[in-house]
């Protein structure tokens, strides 16, 4: 199973019913996307809990005052069995400017935006809105 794909989905559903937090296995790749989660202001926080093989992330989700959540949707691009890659000028805004690629790059996870001010293609991972 693609790990990635199960993160987004263990979101997805933790906001479908309005859980306030939920937890997935740790992996460096997944604290990355969770970190541009948290710049982006799409969740409240994450925090690694537990030691060696027991490590796990723990996010807590964001809603608006009327209880939606601040992802309205998560789609994943590049998937195990169709790696998806983009040249940086193929790097388009998500949904008019309003939502995130995030794009493994050679310098690390970014978002599209930044990999096209760096001029720097790469893997797309997922889009967010």
């Amino acid at each position: 199973m693609d790990p990635i794909a199960d993160m987004l989905t263990r979101i997805r559903n933790a906001q479908a019913v309005g859980h306030p937090t939920v937890s997935f296995p740790y992996s460096k790749m997944k604290a990355g996307i969770m970190a541009i989660f948290e710049k982006e202001r799409l969740i409240d926080s994450y925090e690694r809990k537990g030691k060696s093989v027991r490590k796990s992330i723990v996010v807590a989700l964001k809603y608006g005052k009327d209880g939606t959540s601040a992802i309205g949707s998560l789609e994943r691009v590049s998937k195990p069995g169709k790696r998806i890659y983009k040249k940086a000028s193929e790097l388009y805004p998500v949904r008019q400017g309003f939502g995130v690629m995030i794009v493994s790059t050679p310098e690390g996870l970014l978002t599209g935006k930044e990999a096209r001010k760096k001029k720097l293609g790469g893997e797309v991972i997922c889009k967010v809105w």
